[in-house]
């Protein structure tokens, strides 16, 4: 996240280089220092970020390969971000070569913004948004699952074969259930799927500096089998770590998608203030009222859901979990995205471990040490 500065420019040491090579010192020294023929001290650039969630998130990941992204919904701040494999920044310059010729751990790229992942279940975020705004409630819906569905001979399974029985709105979107939200992708269409989630900034531009653009290529001619696998979060879908987290700040902001920021404040040699980040406004997502909705979904899955290894805490949490497969022999990565204090959210998190398996199993206990590190230290 922090980036560096040797053989180019990325991350924070690409975003802050005007002001780190700006001074703000007493003119009286800038002065004496011109006179001498030495250099002005450079403002100092604090950054967002808490260290002591920073470290949590660094720990939890361990030697995994994955991501973890943790912002602060009403501001955007954010609060924590790690990528790994990583990189020592002091000792770029010696290893620069074995890094950018490193092709199986990518240490140089940052996976939480540059990452592109298959979104798994979380995608059923995307989905249940797209019902509602069809539907207008989630009332009313039920689905009889059986542990499997098959339409024009392409069969989707619940996970390992989960026979979910008679299930709302609610419990499907709890259980996960895999077959409901399959035939619900084929009755709401691809165009209007499509539309959601460009709604949602996917194929759109990120508030970011540094970013890749989430793709998502389902559409109205789009056939059936696709549709099913789009509607689960495989198919050609993918998506970042960091847009995942800024989806789900907007639903626990009311709707509002707050402008992400890394830098708090710029202050001078003597710490004075320079400039402080305000924060601001980037977009509407969705009402208020279908971010309200959707939070109950969310909150339902760490009530009695996937998820709920989160319930019961001194704290309260709603999410969504993801197991999203990547190769022929059903591998998948373990994916998470939540907020804690699900009436006035303190926290935002994304977490995915690559080869983790499910979201229970690798990304959920990642998002607990951090909801507990946040509320106690």
């Amino acid at each position: 996240m922090i980036g560096y500065d040797t053989n180019g420019k990325s991350g924070l040491e690409s975003e802050a280089n005007f002001q780190l090579l700006t001074s703000h010192e007493f003119f009286l020294n800038q002065m004496k220092n011109e006179f001498l023929g030495e250099k002005n001290m450079g403002d100092t650039v604090v950054s967002t970020l808490r260290a002591d969630l920073q470290t949590v998130a660094y720990n939890a990941l361990g030697d995994r390969k994955g991501a973890v992204v943790a912002l602060e919904p009403s501001t955007g701040k954010i609060l924590a971000m790690v990528s790994k494999p990583d990189f020592d920044p002091n000792t770029l310059a010696e290893n620069w070569d074995w890094l950018v010729s490193d092709e199986t751990n990518s240490s140089l790229l940052n996976r939480a913004t540059m990452g592109q992942y298959p979104p798994g279940s979380t995608f059923k975020i995307v989905m249940a948004l797209d019902y509602y705004r069809q539907h207008g409630s989630f009332d009313g819906y039920s689905y009889l699952c059986q542990g499997s569905v098959t339409l024009e001979d392409h069969t989707i399974q619940c996970y390992n074969g989960n026979v979910h029985g008679q299930e709302d709105f609610y419990s499907a979107f709890a259980n996960s259930c895999n077959c409901a939200f399959a035939e619900m992708g084929t009755e709401l269409g691809g165009s209007s799927i499509l539309k959601t989630s460009e709604d949602l900034l996917f194929n759109k531009s990120l508030p970011l500096d540094s970013y890749r653009k989430s793709s998502f290529t389902l559409n109205g001619k789009s056939g059936i089998p696709l549709i099913m696998q789009t509607s689960i979060g495989q198919g050609n879908t993918l998506v970042s770590p960091m847009h995942m987290a800024l989806i789900t700040s907007a639903i626990a902001n009311g709707g509002v998608l707050m402008q992400p920021y890394l830098i708090d404040q710029v202050v001078n040699n003597t710490g004075d203030v320079v400039s402080t980040t305000e924060p601001e406004a980037y977009k509407r997502l969705m009402t208020n009222n279908e971010a309200a909705m959707l939070g109950k979904l969310m909150e339902g899955v760490v009530e009695h859901g996937t998820a709920t290894a989160l319930y019961g805490q001194g704290y309260t949490a709603a999410g969504k979990t993801g197991s999203a497969e990547y190769d022929e022999y059903g591998s998948s990565h373990s994916w998470f995205v939540g907020y804690s204090n699900v009436e006035d959210p303190d926290m935002v998190v994304a977490i995915i471990v690559e080869g983790g398996g499910t979201g229970s199993e690798a990304a959920v206990p990642i998002a607990s040490q951090l909801f507990n590190a946040y509320y106690y230290g």
